[in-house]
């Protein structure tokens, strides 16, 4: 299995949507654990870094 690249900043969506109905997550830190905020709520999860690699559907990566 290969390591996603994943930078802070980059905008994830995921296979499941967030109780408040969002999809959509940016990276705000990244190591074994993954710092993730919602985009529409803005509520702040902290994720092992596998079991997001699994829930990701699509990367945005960040514009410079």
């Amino acid at each position: 299995m290969q390591i996603i690249k994943l930078n802070v900043g980059d905008v994830l969506e995921l296979k499941k949507t967030h109780p408040c109905g969002g999809k959509l997550f940016r990276v705000m830190r990244v190591g074994s654990e993954v710092r993730i905020v919602c985009e529409s709520c803005g509520r702040d999860l902290v994720l092992d870094r596998i079991k997001l690699e699994k829930a990701i559907k699509s990367i945005r990566p960040v514009q410079d």
